[in-house]
């Protein structure tokens, strides 16, 4: 498509919000009537577009991707009390990542009364298998899924503590399962290590996890699983607070 041709579509998807007739669509784009019968026919067959009785309306993928683009903000919103105290009773950093295709992304973060910042900001996409989050979503993948993000994403190396094998990864999930949180001793940040657990929303299908960060200095392995229950629980209410019903 031509940037032309890409904003003719745009305007006829914008007045689409408004406006249902195809001659009212018209006036307000400034477009022809056939332009714009063309275009929602290609809209309709794509899903960005419906005809009704009334005429057209938005389509059912249009609703999807802001469905995507708003459960994010709405998770944030939900979780926020929830990662504050978990802050407040660890005094670790705390981030809030969701799950995006085979990446997950920070989309929020508290960070710990100290004199230094953790480096991580929102909007970072992080590996899943080098971090306590991205281990506790991998542990809810049935097998055939943990072996295609496997193959898709490959297991490759951010530190030297970083697991790249999928045995290795594999027998570690099978632990968090039982434990239902994880860990990342110093594997996606040297100097850093969190303790992470996933989160779900109303349906039990798990969108992301919170994790509690501090410096390997700070906090060693055995104290960070002994936080571990607590970032568990934080993880939980969140869930609760999505409508997950346990």
């Amino acid at each position: 498509m031509t940037d032309t041709a890409v904003e003719k579509t745009l305007a006829v998807l914008e007045a689409l919000a408004d406006h249902t007739r195809i001659t009212d669509i018209a006036r307000v784009t400034g477009l022809p009537k056939s332009t714009v019968h063309r275009l929602l026919q290609t809209m309709v067959d794509r899903g960005f577009a419906t005809l009704s009785s009334d005429g057209y309306l938005t389509g059912p993928r249009v609703l999807a991707l802001a469905g995507k683009v708003l459960r994010p903000l709405d998770t944030v919103e939900r979780a926020r009390p929830f990662l504050r105290a978990l802050q407040e009773s660890t005094g670790c950093t705390v981030h809030l990542a969701v799950l995006f295709g085979d990446e997950l992304v920070y989309v929020d973060k508290i960070e710990a009364n100290k004199p230094y910042r953790m480096a991580s900001r929102l909007g970072m996409s992080l590996p899943a298998h080098g971090t306590a989050i991205g281990k506790a979503v991998l542990a809810s993948l049935p097998p055939s899924e943990l072996d295609g993000y496997i193959t898709r994403a490959g297991l490759p190396g951010r530190t030297p503590r970083t697991i790249t094998s999928s045995s290795r990864l594999k027998s570690q999930l099978s632990r968090v399962r039982r434990s239902r949180f994880a860990l990342d001793d110093e594997e996606n940040e040297v100097g850093v290590r969190c303790v992470g657990a996933a989160i779900k929303d109303h349906t039990g299908t798990v969108i992301g996890g919170l994790s509690a960060s501090s410096l390997a200095m700070e906090h060693s392995l055995q104290e960070l699983i002994a936080l571990g229950p607590r970032v568990l629980r934080a993880a939980d209410e969140v869930s609760a607070a999505l409508g997950w019903v346990f």
